[in-house]
């Protein structure tokens, strides 16, 4: 393939293509999976074997019991389930305290706010220089009516895993629910939910090459959460509405295709990633990786580029046909400072000159090395621009 005219997807941490087995698994659902689960004739059965099917793929891919997986419409909407309703849950008893750390998502901490403006009392956890929260700071943050801890398995910006088992055993110290947010570490990673010893966690299909629009929130036994939908008795009475048969169908292949190629595409990954982050460190001057170098997903790279602005860098690389990102696809189109690396305590440079490369299932070696080739020419330009106007 001509190289100039080469398209390259660095953004898989945005979303994933989906699978080929799961694009024709979603369009075989679509034509003949058309009953509604909850009909109790042949078609609407056909529907719920299929869902039951999907239910037990998603409970593999984090070893966990089928019937305490609750399909959603994805990341957010499981985020929002998990926070509203452990927080409406527990409101009775008193406990009107919330917990986060400061690098969650949107879907998180937006979730947080709109608690707080409703009376909760929040606390963010803050994160050292490599992005880790640490328990002795989660402890810190911790109160006698703090009803739920929420806290990221890996970090959407710079892939940083979370001591997430540690950060368990503070929060049931004192009484609190634990929910991981594992949209970026599950498919990618092992997650293992006695492991990680949480009560709530999140995920999302698009993440680990299945559609849109499908997401799964895993309630340990037991756990008290207050529907936010209320209306028929759909998942067993916890989240009302049809169920969008199709995409949880995909949800379910690309569960199963994650199990099975997880350890080999996780190596395979890792190895492009570091030799794209090994290339432009070396390539490009005035460059460093920002978050921990070790404890992060396999597949993301963020690096600052000095006296470069990122959205010029981002625009430049699109122009020439690769596709990366400034941060939070949910946040993006904002020049706002990533929220992430300001908790890191980054200097103020750093927070708008980074660059997210996240790789996945189609990324390949040839991609690679075609951004490593384009770069430095791309900064160089950009830095000269910088230069002219900062002299003129």
């Amino acid at each position: 393939m001509n190289r100039s005219h080469m398209r390259v997807y660095f953004d898989y941490n945005a979303t994933t293509p989906l699978a080929p087995e799961v694009a024709e698994a979603v369009a075989r659902a679509t034509q003949d999976l058309f009953g509604n689960a909850s009909s109790i004739h042949y078609f609407g059965q056909q529907a719920k074997a299929a869902l039951d099917e999907a239910r037990s793929a998603v409970a593999a891919l984090i070893h966990a019991d089928p019937s305490e997986v609750v399909f959603t419409g994805g990341g957010t909407e499981s985020d929002n389930f998990a926070i509203r309703g452990a927080a409406e849950a527990a409101e009775v008893s008193g406990r009107r305290h919330l917990v986060a750390s400061a690098i969650e998502h949107e879907a998180v901490l937006n979730t947080l706010k709109a608690l707080a403006r409703r009376g909760w009392r929040t606390a963010l956890v803050p994160v050292d220089q490599s992005g880790v929260a640490s328990p002795d700071e989660l402890r810190t943050a911790m109160a006698d009516d703090t009803s739920i801890v929420s806290v990221m398995h890996a970090n959407n910006e710079i892939g940083t895993i979370q001591p997430i088992a540690e950060l368990s055993a503070i929060a049931h110290e004192r009484g609190a629910l634990m929910h991981t947010d594992a949209v970026q570490s599950a498919g990618k990673i092992p997650v293992d939910v006695r492991a990680l010893g949480v009560d709530l966690l999140s995920l999302s299909a698009h993440k680990f090459n299945g559609p849109k629009g499908a997401g799964a929130l895993w309630i340990k036994r037991g756990t008290r959460l207050q529907p936010i939908l209320t209306g028929g008795k759909h998942e067993r009475n916890r989240r009302a509405g049809t169920e969008n048969v199709p995409a949880i169908v995909g949800m379910g292949v690309a569960a199963r295709l994650a199990i099975a190629k997880m350890s080999g595409e996780a190596a395979r990954v890792r190895a492009l990633r570091d030799r794209l982050e090994e290339g432009i460190l070396r390539a490009v001057p005035g460059t460093a990786v920002n978050g921990a170098r070790t404890a992060r997903v396999p597949n993301t790279t963020n690096i600052s580029f000095d006296r470069v602005e990122a959205e010029s860098l981002l625009i430049a690389l699109d122009l020439e046909g690769v596709a990366v990102s400034t941060g939070s696809a949910c946040s993006s189109g904002t020049l706002e400072p990533s929220h992430v690396l300001r908790a890191m305590g980054l200097p103020a440079h750093r927070t708008q000159n980074s660059l997210r490369f996240s790789l996945g299932m189609f990324s390949t070696e040839e991609e690679v090395d075609h951004v490593i080739e384009v770069l430095p020419r791309l900064v160089e330009k950009l830095r000269g621009l910088t230069r002219k106007t900062v002299t003129a």
